[in-house]
Order: C-alpha cells, then sequence, then structure tokens
C-alpha cells in the first residue's frame, strides 16, 4: 500500500493531464527480445541500455518510459527509476541533452515541482523549438500553476508541430476547462485515432468515460470505461469508472465491491474518497471505516512529509476528517499550484471552517475558467447561500442537472 499512496500524490498531474511524453520513447535498440519476442516499451528501453550503456539518449529514453509507467502502474519506484536514468544520461551528457532536459522537467511535474517543470519546459523550448517534448511539459506545468494562457499557447505549439495523441489529449483537456466539452470529446476521439499502443488508448478511452460521466451521460461513459479496460484490463480509472456507473443504475452493493478491489490495489485518494462517499450516501455498513482509516493516514503522512497533497486529501479531511487540517493542506497546495481543482478543494476547506469570503474568492477562481464540472458548481452554490446570496441555489440546480449522479458522491447535493 505505501508505494502506491506515495505515488497517489507524485503523479496526479501526469493523470488528470495526459500522456506524459508527446512520442513513445525511441530507443537505440529494437524494441525486441533477444530470441525476436516482444517486449514492451519499458523492457525495451532497459535492453536498449544494456546494449549501449555509454549513449545518454537511451538513458533518457528509459527515464520517461520509467516515468511512463509510474503514470500507469501507480508505483512510486518508477518516479525513483526514472530520476537515476536521468543522471545516468546527463553523466554521460550534461550539456544540450535534450532528452534528459525534458526527462527532468517531466520528473519535477510529476512529483508537483511545477515552478521547476516549468524552468525545464521553457530551457527545452529554447534548446529545441521545433521538437513537441520540450511544449507537452511546458503545458502541464502552466496549466498546474494556474497559467492557462500560456498552457494553451504550448498546447498549440505541440499541435503545430505534432498532432498527435499527447497534443491532442492536452488539447482535450484545456478545452474541457475552458467549458467546451463537445469540443473536447472531438479532440480526445481525434487522441484516440492517433494512439499507438494500448496504454495510450486506454488513457484515452478512460478520459472520453470521464468526460461522458461528468455530462451525466451513463450509458456512453460505460462504454468508454469498458473499452479502456479492454486495452488496458488493469486500468484503474477504468476500473474506478465502471464503478461509478454500476452505482448509477442502482447497484450500490456491487459499486462497493468493485471500489473495494481497486483501492486493494491502487488505494489512490480520488478512489478511496468515491467509495467512502458512496458507502455514505447509500447508508452500506459493509467494511466500516477501512476507507476512512486508510484517507486518515495518507493525511498524516502528507502533513508529515511537506510533500505534494493530492487535492481529494484536501475535501476528505474538509468533510470527513477536521476542516482546519484541510485548510492546512489548501493553503499549502495553493502555494505550490494554483490550478481550478487546487482552488475548489481549497475553497471548500475554507466554507467547512465557516470562512466564507475567503471561500467565495476560491471558488470564484475555480469557476472563472468556464469549466462545466458539477463539483465546482455544486460548492460555488453552496457557499454562496452561506453568504445569503441568491445566486446560489441557481448553482446547485446547475450542478445536479449538468450530472443527476452527483448525490452518489455529494450526498447534499441534490438539497
Amino acid at each position: 500500500m505505501g508505494g502506491a499512496v506515495a505515488v497517489a500524490g507524485c503523479v496526479v498531474g501526469l493523470l488528470q493531464l495526459g500522456l506524459g511524453t508527446a512520442s513513445p520513447p525511441q530507443p537505440a535498440a529494437a524494441p525486441a527480445g533477444a530470441h525476436g519476442t516482444h517486449v514492451s516499451p519499458i523492457d525495451a528501453a532497459r535492453e536498449a541500455t544494456e546494449a549501449y550503456p555509454d549513449d545518454p539518449a537511451v538513458w533518457a529514453g528509459l527515464a520517461r518510459a520509467e516515468i511512463e509507467q509510474a503514470r500507469t502502474t501507480l508505483d512510486a519506484g518508477r518516479l525513483a527509476a526514472a530520476d537515476k536514468a536521468l543522471r545516468r544520461s546527463l553523466a554521460l551528457d550534461g550539456a544540450g541533452n535534450y532528452g534528459a532536459v525534458t526527462g527532468q522537467g517531466l520528473l519535477a511535474n510529476a512529483r508537483h515541482e511545477f515552478a521547476e517543470g516549468r524552468a525545464y519546459g521553457l530551457r527545452a523550448t529554447r534548446m529545441a523549438p521545433d521538437r513537441p517534448d520540450g511544449y507537452a511539459v511546458l503545458a502541464d506545468a502552466e496549466i498546474q500553476l494556474g497559467n492557462y494562457p500560456q498552457a494553451r499557447a504550448a498546447v498549440q505549439r505541440m499541435l503545430d508541430i505534432a498532432p498527435a495523441t499527447a497534443a491532442y489529449s492536452r488539447a482535450a483537456y484545456d478545452l474541457e476547462t475552458d467549458g467546451r466539452p463537445e469540443d473536447a470529446a472531438i479532440a480526445l476521439q481525434r487522441a484516440l485515432d492517433s494512439a499507438v499502443t494500448p496504454d495510450e488508448r486506454g488513457f484515452v478511452e478512460a478520459r472520453l468515460g470521464d468526460l461522458a460521466w461528468s455530462l451525466g451521460r451513463v450509458d456512453q461513459a460505460e462504454r468508454h470505461y469498458r473499452r479502456a479496460l479492454a486495452a488496458v484490463p488493469d486500468h484503474p480509472y477504468g476500473q474506478a469508472g465502471i464503478a461509478r456507473v454500476t452505482a448509477a443504475r442502482g447497484h450500490a452493493g456491487k459499486a462497493l465491491e468493485l471500489y473495494a478491489r481497486l483501492v486493494g490495489r491502487t488505494p489512490m485518494p480520488q478512489f478511496l474518497l468515491e467509495s467512502l462517499e458512496l458507502r455514505r450516501a447509500t447508508g452500506n455498513s459493509s467494511r466500516p471505516g477501512s476507507e476512512r482509516a486508510a484517507l486518515s493516514a495518507q493525511v498524516q503522512m502528507a502533513r508529515a512529509d511537506g510533500g505534494p497533497v493530492d487535492p481529494h486529501l484536501i475535501l476528505y479531511a474538509a468533510d470527513h476528517g477536521d476542516p482546519k487540517v484541510a485548510v492546512e493542506l489548501g493553503r499549502r497546495a495553493w502555494r505550490h499550484a494554483r490550478s481550478v481543482i487546487v482552488a475548489d478543494a481549497l475553497g471548500w476547506a475554507l466554507h467547512r471552517t465557516g470562512q466564507d469570503t475567503e471561500a467565495l474568492a476560491h471558488a470564484r477562481r475555480a469557476a472563472a475558467t468556464g469549466w462545466k464540472n458539477a463539483l465546482f458548481l455544486h460548492h460555488l452554490g453552496t457557499i454562496e447561500q452561506a453568504l445569503a446570496m441568491p445566486e446560489g441555489s441557481r448553482h446547485r440546480s446547475e450542478a445536479v442537472a449538468l450530472n443527476p449522479h452527483l448525490s452518489l458522491h455529494r450526498p447534499d447535493a441534490g438539497r
């Protein structure tokens, strides 16, 4: 559990934004084993370092493969392995090593060191203005820092240079955040059409499922989640999506069983919190306190290590733990990342401690991009109601209209 818990806080940026690289790593060795059998990209990258131990490019390629593996498996050890590979690459070539610079940016973003990620992204784009990977690093960092116009410019440059899965998936995120879900779906379909690996297909299908779910389109969401699982059988976001769909169809007990299997392997805060709130919403008393214990432990770890804070931990502490701790974590997260997701979580934590005037400023910032996000609207409306503002009930109603199944995880959403 420890490794997955640690990486849950580290790679959320990669998980939310898209594929870690603009193109798959290209090791110098052929992607086949010693006897001609097919090997995975990570194994091919490792074989390349054995065949060409003095080539800095193959070590940078291994680092990128490790980071991509961290994104798909949520294994924290992959990030440490990526760091080691990057240090080896830089030891072989400390000047003009574009692959290592972009790798450093990807690793910084994965660790929530977004200002550092932005610096590496800018350095990479200056080194090679016509290569896409630096713009991928830059776009991811700018989004997490809340610099949406700059992120959009980086994504557009990616699309101009290399209109492929990595660029289209980031474009989709930008469009969704900008309140254009139908255009985001088109971009994701182009990302899917461009996908060349099962991991790419699984990622994009899960994103399409999440987009459909956010708009209350349960049948469409289910189709995409199942396709994600067909591409990658253990895809965690595909599994979480099927659990949500199962709950929406009125089978809460089965949904909780699905969540239990998922968090047994991948105890990410998002999945634990969804399970806990579904249990609360449906009054299911099986496995009492299991999710709460895991989330409370993760909150304690986040407070102790001073590292990245998953916004779901802030929401958990606000609603199920100590709201003052939620504000503490939210303020720390806000110092390092000013995305709309962090703004929403901090705003809600402030509301839960009665600081509604300050909470409103953050909730409005979360809504400012126009993202059609039911949870954001619910939080904004609740804070407005606490301040006796007439638009509060309208925003709460809009949240439920946007996603009628919001009450599965927010039991007060329909009231």
